[in-house]
């Protein structure tokens, strides 16, 4: 069944042809039904012929609606001289009113208009029903108007609303295009802004190694021991800037970090006690508590966790509602580091998270997926089933090749 309803919206001159055949049956029934009772069986000719151009109207409207107007508009002239009654093929008419009003030239639907507004009183004057006062031929006027009226209406109606739809799917479109547009926006900002950071992370260990290599020289003949001590540190820092600076590869970095002149030291996981703290003081009650045994963390890992610690909150305050609590969780495993950070607020609109975000919000959350995804993590963010937030983080310990 659903197979032959869209053969047919495919085909929509078979449909029309199909009742443009039945309105013909009706039609010369009708005609040989009014010749006879007028006692002129036989000579229908006229009749048939006029309804076949009007049932072929029927069939054409959709294809040609203008000109199929401007025809039936021609038969019904020829009609009124040839004083051929009114007969049931004249419902095209009606038809072809409403197809123009729907689909045709803003033209071509006033002058279907003007038409159905004077067929019925030309056709009143030109067949008037017999033995009826001035005032019933006014009513049978009206009377026969209406339907013309509501089938112009019922078009221009389909009309409008055809427009409305078309506009609304193309500001859809336009939407998604400039989502589209901010999510790579906010992507490029937010990976400028991690190769600032990272950028600071490797000079830093660079700082290290030098110092180390410096001290390690001078007290080389002096203190062999310590000498080497620094050497394995410097080893072990060289890694560490390496597999930052692998991450750091292909990332365009814009400006420099700086501030007083020199690079800012970049926070890690021992300062996220000082943020909970500042987030308590600002009016966001927040249960931090860390599980396993805390240790040095590579440095692009402390970061990242700070930040996805910072951001979660910094959303829980922008969209969780007042009287909102919070808990963060960092667990130590042994080859990674898990964040887990909830409240109990109303939680957030599922664009937010779903979609990357929408006229120019959740950009926080593109933003902690580029970062783990930098160090080689995993994130997942929505809501609760018990209703609020959680985000939840799985940072590996061994550097992301």
């Amino acid at each position: 069944m659903q197979r032959l309803y869209d053969f047919l919206r495919r085909h929509p001159t078979w449909v029309d042809s199909f009742w443009a055949v039945v309105l013909f049956g009706l039609a010369g029934v009708s005609v040989e039904s009014t010749n006879r009772a007028q006692g002129h069986p036989g000579g229908y000719a006229p009749a048939l012929g006029l309804s076949a151009v009007l049932c072929l109207v029927v069939a054409l409207r959709r294809r040609m609606p203008e000109r199929m107007l401007l025809l039936a508009t021609a038969v019904g002239l020829v009609q009124l001289a040839l004083d051929v009654s009114p007969m049931a093929s004249d419902f095209a008419m009606l038809v072809i009113v409403y197809t123009v009003a729907a689909n045709g030239a803003r033209w071509a639907s006033r002058f279907a208009l003007s038409v159905g507004l004077c067929a019925s009183a030309i056709g009143e004057i030109r067949w008037p029903e017999p033995r009826t006062s001035a005032l019933g031929h006014v009513a049978l006027v009206v009377f026969t108007t209406v339907p013309f009226a509501l089938a112009w209406v019922l078009g221009d109606s389909l009309r409008t609303r055809r427009a409305y739809f078309a506009q609304l799917e193309e500001r859809a479109a336009r939407l998604e295009k400039e989502r589209e547009a901010q999510a790579k926006v906010a992507v490029a900002a937010e990976r400028a802004r991690i190769a600032r950071e990272l950028h600071d992370v490797v000079a830093h260990n660079v700082s290290v190694m030098v110092v180390q290599a410096d001290g390690a020289a001078y007290v080389l003949d002096a203190a062999p021991e310590q000498a080497k001590g620094a050497l394995e540190t410097i080893s072990s820092t060289g890694r560490q800037a390496l597999a930052e600076m692998r991450r750091l590869l292909g990332v365009l970095r814009t400006g420099e970090h700086v501030e007083g002149g020199e690079y800012v030291p970049q926070p890690d996981v021992e300062q996220i006690g000082d943020l909970i703290e500042q987030c308590c003081a600002s009016g966001l009650p927040v249960d931090f508590k860390v599980e396993g045994t805390p240790r040095p963390l590579p440095s692009g890992v402390e970061l990242t966790a700070y930040r996805i610690v910072q951001e979660a909150l910094t959303n829980t305050r922008k969209h969780a509602g007042p009287n909102t609590g919070a808990s963060v969780r960092l667990v130590y495993f042994d080859d990674g580091l898990g964040l887990l950070i909830e409240d109990d607020g109303k939680g957030a609109p599922h664009e937010l998270y779903e979609e990357g975000g929408f006229d120019g919000q959740g950009h926080g959350l593109i933003g902690m997926r580029e970062r783990v995804g930098m160090v080689g993590g995993t994130l997942d963010a929505g809501p609760r089933p018990g209703g609020g937030f959680r985000i939840s983080a799985l940072l590996p310990l061994k550097p992301a090749h």
